[in-house]
Order: structure tokens, then C-alpha cells, then sequence
């Protein structure tokens, strides 16, 4: 693909450390694209990863897959868009484990560090997505926010089989234990389910690829730096004020 100074539609990114002191592992990058010479339709590309398994390895691994994915999907001649997107992420993976690898003996806090990953690729105005770990994509459609993708964590498996209710949640110690995430020992699963509704059969949202964006919706990417503190009709409060 062709990268391009500006993107075609409106876009907004950044990142805050808080108030808890601790390291700041989010990392983001978003670009913009055309298809190539003969094709001159647009590329919206915005990734987002957010550093697991602590000490400074977080933030190298939130880095590595950000510039990663980056790099595959800049690459690509921006066709089959959802195979592009599972090679992307499975490659950062692969980057990060090998990473981690190759550094072990110079500096343990690499071993085992990994990334959830959020990857929104919006080729015209039609909107793919991408998956793993706890790092939500949102879409804001009117009064209404909805939450496309689905956590990998251990808390959302026990809420769907009913073992822990949504007013346990908070405080409970098993809060940020990911079930996928980059840099782990097999290559992930990668998610590209997208619930428009929330109630879809995982094959329908699966087949939610590509959906049309409407004039007025706004799609919102977070870590859980955002979704544990604020929740989701305060999110759709102050993106609809800034609007």
C-alpha cells in the first residue's frame, strides 16, 4: 500500500500515565493508506497493544507488536483483508516470543512478556478488526456504544458460564488474567469476531467483517486503562461532547 500525509476520516489518538505510578506499557500508532496506483481506495489503519507480564518488558512488548502489525499491513497490497489481519497479529507474536528470546539471558524481566493486541483497519468505509487479550474496540452509532470485540481474559470466561455475576467483578483478583495475548508460546487465536448487536452467534459476528460504517458513528480503541475506570455510557458521554 501507498502511505498517504493524511487520513480520510477524522481522527484522534492519545495516551495518559495516571495517577498509580506505575509504567505506562500502551503504545499506539495509526497511518493512513491508499491501495496502490490503480486502486485509489483509502486505509485507515490504527493499532493498539498494551504491554503484560510486567517490570520494563510490557512496554517493549506493546512496542514490537505495535510496529509489527504496523509493518505487515503497510506492506500488503490491502487485499482479503481478515487473513491479513491474522498473519499481522501472528507475526508480532512471533516477533515478541522471539524477542524475549534472544534477550532472556541479558535481562529476565523479558521472559515471558507479552501484549494484548486491537488492531481497526478501515478500507473505505468499510471497517475490519482484530483481537486479542483485553484492549477493546467500541463503536459509538448514534445514543447507542457498542463493544465489538469480546475480552480473552478469565474473567469474562467465568461471567459466560455463570460461575462469578457482573457485581463480582470489580476487585476480584483474577481481574486482568488474559487468556490470549502476543508473545505467548503458541501462536495465538486470533479474534475477529465483531458484535454489532452483542447477542450474535460467534459465526455471525465473525461475518460482521467488513461492515459498512454510517455517517455520525465513531469507532473507540482502549487498553483497560480506560475501560476499568470509566464505563461505557461514560465513554459515550465525553466522546459524544467532544464530538
Amino acid at each position: 500500500m501507498i502511505k498517504m500525509a493524511k487520513s480520510h476520516v477524522p481522527v484522534a489518538a492519545g495516551t495518559n500515565a495516571g495517577m498509580s505510578g506505575k509504567n505506562n506499557e500502551d503504545k499506539f500508532l495509526v497511518s493512513a493508506y491508499q491501495i496502490s496506483e490503480e486502486n485509489n481506495a483509502r486505509v485507515l489503519c490504527a493499532v493498539l497493544c498494551d504491554g503484560v507480564g510486567g517490570h520494563m518488558a510490557g512496554e517493549v512488548a506493546s512496542e514490537i507488536g505495535v510496529n509489527t502489525i504496523t509493518q505487515v499491513i503497510a506492506e500488503s497490497n490491502g487485499q482479503q483483508i481478515p487473513a491479513l489481519l491474522k498473519k499481522a497479529v501472528q507475526k508480532a507474536s512471533e516477533d515478541i516470543l522471539l524477542h524475549a528470546k534472544l534477550n532472556i539471558v541479558e535481562d529476565q524481566g523479558r521472559s515471558g512478556m507479552g501484549s494484548t493486541a486491537s488492531v481497526a483497519l478501515l478500507v473505505g468505509n468499510r471497517l475490519y478488526t482484530a483481537t486479542l487479550g483485553d484492549s477493546r474496540i467500541y463503536l459509538l452509532r448514534g445514543a447507542e456504544i457498542h463493544q465489538l470485540s469480546k475480552d480473552h481474559t478469565w474473567i469474562q470466561d467465568a461471567l459466560e458460564i455463570g460461575l462469578i455475576t457482573p457485581e463480582q467483578v470489580q476487585g476480584h483478583p483474577n481481574n486482568h488474567v488474559i487468556r490470549r495475548y502476543l508473545g505467548s508460546n503458541n501462536p495465538p487465536e486470533v479474534d475477529e469476531r465483531m458484535y454489532l448487536s452483542g447477542d450474535e452467534e460467534d459465526a455471525a459476528a465473525e461475518a460482521n467483517q467488513g461492515t459498512r460504517l454510517k455517517a455520525g458513528d465513531s469507532i473507540l480503541m482502549c487498553s483497560d486503562g480506560l475501560s476499568d475506570l470509566v464505563n461505557e455510557h461514560e465513554i459515550h458521554e465525553i466522546v459524544t461532547a467532544q464530538g
